[in-house]
């Protein structure tokens, strides 16, 4: 059986696997920084951040927008639904098979019937 994800999910799920990009998302979601205000925080350059929040902003995890010269950088409220959709999905799948499962040790002789 294949889950029926919104579409973006493996986008996101890639995003995420990164502790980088997971802690850039953390402080997006607090406050609206630049992107060379982010790289300040982690010892690579800025084009290495961009490339970060560029993999983010394609997730639609984070937003940029220009001001002046600046990059702007703020977490999407909503970004997370695609994985937690995927997971509520993966969560749902497997409790019914796990019930089945259960009601099949329970009583054997019927084939699972309670």
């Amino acid at each position: 059986m294949v889950v029926d994800e919104a579409p973006n999910a493996d986008l996101v799920f890639h995003a995420l696997a990164d502790a980088t990009r997971r802690d850039i998302l953390a402080v997006a979601t607090q406050e609206e920084l630049s992107v060379s205000g982010l790289a300040r925080r982690y010892p690579m350059s800025v084009t290495a951040v961009q490339k970060h929040v560029a993999v983010l902003e394609k997730a639609h995890l984070v937003t940029r927008r220009r001001h002046g010269r600046e990059q702007l950088v703020r977490a999407v409220p909503d970004g997370l639904a695609a994985a937690r959709n995927a997971l509520d999905q993966l969560t749902s799948l497997w409790r019914g098979r796990l019930d089945r499962m259960a009601a099949l040790l329970d009583n054997p002789d019927t084939g699972g019937t309670r």
